[in-house]
């Protein structure tokens, strides 16, 4: 009785500790979202005549530098090299820049940190902190703020740059391209609106760009750019709205390399209208034809078989010509291969076209038969749209079946190497299966425009040129999805959007954007309203 009476004490006495120990364990508290407070700076904020070669920034808890390469701009810009920010990889009650090179003189120089610097525990930001100083007798506060646009697309780009560069007896147009600007900021990762501080009064060239590389100055095949309409005089009140786009690249030659047996690849940049390859002190039994592919912006040159170590040949566009040797390597040799545009089914708006990977030399209608559910011949009509595209026309009736037999000798390409027997199968589907869309159009400011369908990733459907006003624009077939419209202003009625050229002060042509996703369902007709402002 005794030993079962102590067992029950104890186990009393065990369950009275577990209990006592859940009582007393800590429940954590509440998270800390308190920033780190900054205590001093060494020298002061907004020091004037800044002589010293390094600053201290004093906080009242340890604190570390988060993404410093993407969040801190320096005004106005300062070589990565001349200047040491620490600490990098651990915490630090203080963060220390240290200044290897001299700074200008009577210059107001800001260092903008963005939220770069974080508590060590929780990685609280002191946010958008800002540190100014001097080298003359006074802080420059005028201000240049505005927004960020694109010119083209739907969505204004991140981390653009917004620059300033004085307009003054050494200014030219060219400083972009070679100079840093005199004044800088950047929009970050989730803001469209930019501000400069710290300006002085005076005139300014406002540019902004999507700055690739990083090195404040514009290169125009790799970086966006945006500039105000005119010069800016500060101070001023004005709101600026920048709209960024891709210049058309001035035409360049690239390098010219084997890209297959009998094929040579000649890269460029810019527009390659004009451009011409023409090989010389050839036999007359090597035959030659040029392709462009304006995917990968290259120009390719095919022949037939040669037997020489090189192939010299003149290269025409505009006002340039220039002559050119290359060895010739052995390389992959090119096979003729045929790939339809379609797997399955043929859309009731889509042609019925065929992709090969080596010119087209010559096609014979006779050796192709396109049939219909019942085997029943169906006239058609094909052509070569351009040396790697075979196109089939015919009347495309819906909730149909079809079958093209592509027989050998059909197609033939610029080696003489003909086709295998291809036959290929598909079907058309029923109206029902579509959906139509009618736009009214409203404040059109000119004509001619283009109306454009895109996907939810702004990827061209479908295009429609206007000349004139009309009272409505159908898209009928259209399959069950969800579009983007976008307008188009075409001022010199060449068919496509062009773009714009900061050396002439040229905008690119206007586009404006129909705001609403519109969800396009099968059999039903959307009606919708597009407010051009």
């Amino acid at each position: 009785m005794r030993h079962t009476f102590s067992l029950v004490l104890w186990s009393l006495i065990a369950l009275l500790f577990v209990q006592c120990a859940k009582r007393g364990n800590p429940t954590g508290g509440p998270e800390d979202e308190t920033p780190p407070v900054l205590l001093r700076a060494v020298p002061e904020l907004n020091e004037t005549q800044f002589r010293e070669d390094r600053i201290r920034l004093y906080f009242d808890e340890y604190v570390k530098l988060n993404k410093l390469k993407d969040q801190l701009i320096i005004s106005p810009p300062l070589d990565p090299a001349s200047y040491i920010i620490s600490p990098q990889s651990t915490a630090a009650k203080y963060v220390q820049i240290e200044l290897m090179d001299s700074l200008r003189s009577n210059t107001t120089y800001n260092f903008n940190f963005g939220q770069s610097i974080v508590d060590n525990n929780e990685g609280n930001p002191y946010p958008y902190f800002r540190y100014v100083f001097s080298t003359g007798d006074y802080v420059d506060s005028l201000q240049v703020r505005g927004t960020i646009g694109n010119a083209f697309g739907r969505e204004a780009k991140n981390f653009v740059s917004v620059m300033l560069y004085a307009v003054d007896s050494t200014y030219t147009d060219s400083l972009i391209y070679n100079r840093p600007p005199d004044y800088l900021s950047n929009t970050l990762d989730s803001l469209a609106v930019f501000e400069i501080g710290n300006v002085r009064a005076g005139r300014f060239l406002l540019i902004a760009q999507k700055d690739v590389a990083d090195n404040y100055t514009f290169d125009q095949s790799a970086d966006d750019i945006a500039f105000a309409n005119d010069f800016i005089e500060l101070p001023t009140d004005s709101l600026f709205h920048l709209e960024l786009f891709r210049e058309q690249t001035d035409f360049s030659l690239g390098r010219v390399f084997q890209a297959g047996q009998n094929r040579i690849g000649l890269g460029y940049y810019g527009d390659p209208t004009g451009l011409e390859v023409l090989p010389l002190n050839l036999p007359d039994s090597v035959k030659t034809i040029q392709t462009f592919d304006k995917e990968t912006d290259t120009l390719y040159v095919w022949y037939n078989k040669i037997k020489a170590d090189s192939l010299q040949f003149d290269i025409h566009h505009d006002t340039l010509k220039i002559q050119r040797t290359h060895q010739i390597r052995k390389a992959e040799v090119d096979s003729l291969t045929i790939s339809p545009s379609i797997t399955g089914v043929l859309h009731l708006s889509d042609p019925l076209r065929m992709e090969t990977s080596t010119p087209i030399l010559t096609i014979d209608k006779s050796q192709m038969r396109l049939l219909d559910r019942d085997s029943i011949p169906v006239p058609f009509e094909v052509s070569v749209e351009d040396p790697h595209r075979v196109l089939f026309d015919f009347d495309i009736l819906p909730n149909d079946n079809y079958r093209l037999d592509v027989l050998p000798g059909a197609i033939t390409d610029f080696f003489n190497t003909s086709n295998d027997t291809l036959q290929m199968q598909f079907r058309t589907q029923k109206p029902a299966d579509y959906g139509s869309l009618y736009l009214q159009l409203v404040g059109v400011p000119s004509y001619p425009i283009i109306v454009q369908l895109t996907d939810e990733n702004e990827n061209l459907i479908r295009s429609l040129p206007i000349a004139a006003p009309q009272r409505r624009v159908v898209f009928s077939n259209l399959q069950p999805k969800k579009y983007y419209v976008r307008l188009i202003v075409d001022e010199n009625n060449n068919g496509k959007w062009d773009s714009g050229r900061f050396l002439d002060r040229r905008f690119p042509e206007k586009v404006y954007h129909h705001e609403p996703l519109l969800d396009v369902r099968a059999n039903w007709e959307l009606q919708e309203q597009f407010i051009v402002e």
